[in-house]
């Protein structure tokens, strides 16, 4: 795996997330649509290998590519 696994938006939707927004509030704040709001979390859980929000957020912490 690279170094980078994701990308800076992907990055920037899993740092409002782990702030505890909901994908609305990432929308608005982004100006995104919420469902490509959703599409970044998903694009990166795929990345990641695993099935939810939380395990995804767990990996990146892990991985270094998140600070809470």
């Amino acid at each position: 795996m690279s170094k980078e696994i994701m990308t800076k938006r992907e990055k920037e939707v899993f740092e409002l997330l782990v702030k505890n927004k909901s994908t609305k509030e990432i929308a608005n704040e982004l100006n995104i649509s919420e469902k490509t709001v959703r599409n970044h979390i998903s694009n990166a859980m795929q990345k990641l290998g695993v099935k939810g929000r939380a395990q995804a957020v767990v990996e990146l912490l892990k991985l270094g590519e998140l600070s809470l």
